[in-house]
């Protein structure tokens, strides 16, 4: 496989069933080293630890955080040498430029991992040209109750260990569930949820579980593998920019201070879920923009 996939020319369109395959490897590897560590005293580190000024301690990461990302990249290479990596942990590029890349977040929700709250992940996300082509995500929960890997590729469906995944929804059911950044209160539509882990919270969507999710400023590698299985699943992905809340295509690389542009930078607002409830969700959004914008505005302010 990896002979067929090294040109960058070359595309993975015909390649996407194994790509997904290698995907779920990887996903099913790393929630194997996730489950064998569940209990033991690990050591932990914090990307902004706390000081005299400010005593938040922010994003711990777990030395099983970089066990996985390193066994992750180490069978990559293995197969698709060339082929570039964006992980959480490691800036290491093996193929910068390339135009596939694996995004790749060894634990998503590691402070709910690090504290026994049974709510993480690890994700893959595979793109072509930027575009989410195919995902799996091992969770450690699901709709079946259990750990196991959701999958999915481009053109084909959402699955959970191999079994097809068709989101259903239960008309007697009126109220549904949201994921979104803080917990607001119920409105007639929706009551909401925060989980700890955006890769739960697009896995769970996917599902059917969340009619509809909001993230703020996610990192490439929290999402790029769960927007694969949304689409997958017939659910809809928007992006906020410039212009409002607009369908999602491809993940855009933002400038660095060095003047150039790099993936690893994006962070966007998007809103995933079932079409209706995106459309919805993005109409009030954008309604609750421009009453600020108007009050702000008002004289007096």
């Amino acid at each position: 496989m990896a002979e067929n996939l090294t040109r960058q020319d070359s595309g993975i369109a015909g390649h996407l069933p194994d790509i997904e395959q290698l995907a779920v490897e990887l996903a099913r590897l790393a929630g194997a080293e996730i489950v064998n560590a569940l209990g033991s005293l690990l050591a932990i580190r914090y990307k902004t630890a706390a000081t005299a000024d400010d005593e938040l301690w922010r994003d711990p990461v777990s030395e099983v955080d970089n066990n996985v990302e390193k066994l992750i990249r180490a069978r990559l290479a293995e197969e698709f040498p060339d082929h570039d990596v964006i992980g959480e942990e490691m800036t290491d590029r093996p193929g910068r430029d390339h135009e596939i890349v694996w995004a790749v977040d060894p634990i998503d929700g590691t402070a709910n991992f690090i504290n026994g709250f049974p709510m993480f992940a690890a994700s893959i996300g595979v793109l072509d040209r930027s575009v989410p082509v195919a995902g799996a995500l091992w969770c450690s929960t699901s709709h079946a109750l259990r750990s196991g890997v959701y999958h999915a590729r481009r053109g084909g469906r959402l699955r959970f260990e191999g079994e097809d995944v068709t989101p259903r929804s239960n008309p007697a059911v009126r109220t549904g569930l949201a994921g979104l950044p803080e917990v607001q209160p119920a409105d007639g539509h929706w009551d909401s949820r925060k989980t700890g882990s955006a890769a739960i919270e697009c896995a769970l969507t996917a599902a059917g579980i969340l009619r509809v999710a909001r993230f703020d400023a996610p990192n490439i590698w929290d999402v790029a593998g769960g927007l694969a299985l949304v689409q997958a699943a017939g659910g809809a992905v928007r992006q906020h920019g410039e212009n409002g809340w607009r369908p999602f295509e491809r993940f855009v690389p933002e400038p660095t201070a060095a003047g150039t542009a790099d993936l690893r930078f994006w962070r966007h607002p998007l809103v995933i879920g079932r079409p209706e409830a995106v459309a919805r969700m993005c109409g009030r959004l954008d309604e609750g923009a421009a009453t600020s914008r108007e009050t702000a505005a008002a004289p007096g302010r």
